[in-house]
């Protein structure tokens, strides 16, 4: 009867070996899952402190950790099984979708770039204060939890097909394991990292206001440097559009048997990694990151030339209508056309 009882018992110790063998492997996947969507992660870091803009402090984190749950939906009720299934009965159709993807991030990418260049910027920041808000606070907050979140919808899809994609090779069970972990593990990151930022200059001014010079001097600077830092994480978060989105477009190209740009960016990574020896990773890495924020910038300028020439198009259609109708009011369309606000 011991006999029996030390085979269980070792048993119950080779199967714990074999999950705890098992965990690390879903850990290691999860991590490299994590870091292949980490351009998408800083453009999502990056976009979210804007929804927060102008409103009122008190309502800050609590908009946040409403935007960081519907994230998590997005990312577990929506995206999951529906990466899932495709995954398994149709994994033909994750590049397009990927591509599909990558073009909106070069797209965005490319428009800021533009309306920077022109000085007609057209990314009006979502949050602003209004006569309506301020009259209906509760549904101004809910128009734009559900817009931020809406738009999370979509960095979100990058993010999980992305990491997806790293770890198709997987079993099923072990795929849908590790994009749960990935998914709770990256919303933490990012609506963590959000929610420090909105909140440091507050911080720098309880520090400022305190009796001690180097508080003070720490928290002024605080209270200076975070708009500094805000910029910068906004040209990173394009930088970082580019990259993600021309890399994917690179690789989906490849991947749908068009090869000469994934061929001339391979090789010239290859030349330049034998050129530094000693820095040969870091040196392939970013000749590769360069030359996919190029094809990403010219993809998406691309795309905003399109949508540009057909914005032309249908404005001189507005315009003849307009003169046709002269009655539709003393406006005529330029109130049916005001901008609309826009994630960046």
């Amino acid at each position: 009867m011991s006999g029996g009882l030390i085979a269980l018992l070792d048993d119950v110790a080779a199967l714990a070996r074999a999950s705890a063998a098992s965990l690390d492997d879903i850990g290691a996947a999860a991590g490299r899952a994590s870091a292949k969507a980490a351009g998408v992660v800083v453009d999502d870091t990056a976009v979210t402190p804007q929804y927060v803009r102008d409103v009122d402090p008190q309502r800050e984190l609590p908009i946040i950790w409403r935007i960081a749950k519907g994230s998590l939906f997005n990312k577990l009720v929506i995206i999951l099984p529906i990466a899932l299934l495709l995954s398994q009965f149709a994994p033909w159709a994750l590049t397009p979708i990927l591509m599909l993807g990558g073009t909106y991030l070069c797209f965005e990418g490319a428009e800021k770039i533009w309306g920077a260049i022109s000085g007609h910027d057209k990314h009006i920041e979502p949050v602003v204060a209004t006569d309506d808000a301020e009259a209906d606070g509760k549904s101004a907050e809910d128009k734009m939890v559900g817009g931020a979140i809406r738009t999370d919808l979509i960095l979100s899809a990058e993010i999980m097909v992305i990491s997806l994609n790293e770890v198709a090779s997987e079993p099923i069970f072990n795929r849908a394991i590790i994009l749960v972990v990935v998914a709770i593990g990256i919303t933490i990151l990012v609506y963590g990292v959000v929610a420090a930022l909105i909140r440091m200059d507050d911080i720098g001014l309880k520090l400022a206001s305190r009796k001690s010079a180097g508080a003070q001097k720490f928290g002024e600077f605080l209270v200076a440097a975070m708009p500094k830092v805000l910029q910068v994480i906004s040209v990173v978060g394009t930088v970082a559009m580019l990259w993600v989105g021309g890399h994917i477009i690179l690789v989906g190209l490849h991947e749908l048997g068009w090869h000469p740009i994934y061929n001339f960016v391979h090789h010239a990574a290859e030349a330049a990694a034998h050129a530094v020896p000693v820095l040969a990773g870091a040196v392939a890495w970013i000749v590769n990151t360069f030359f996919s924020a190029v094809l990403g910038l010219v993809w998406g300028a691309a795309v905003v030339l399109v949508l540009e020439g057909v914005k032309a198009l249908t404005g001189r259609g507005k315009d003849k209508l307009t003169t046709r109708h002269p009655a539709s009011g003393p406006t005529g369309r330029h109130e049916a056309t005001e901008p609309q606000p826009h994630r960046h």
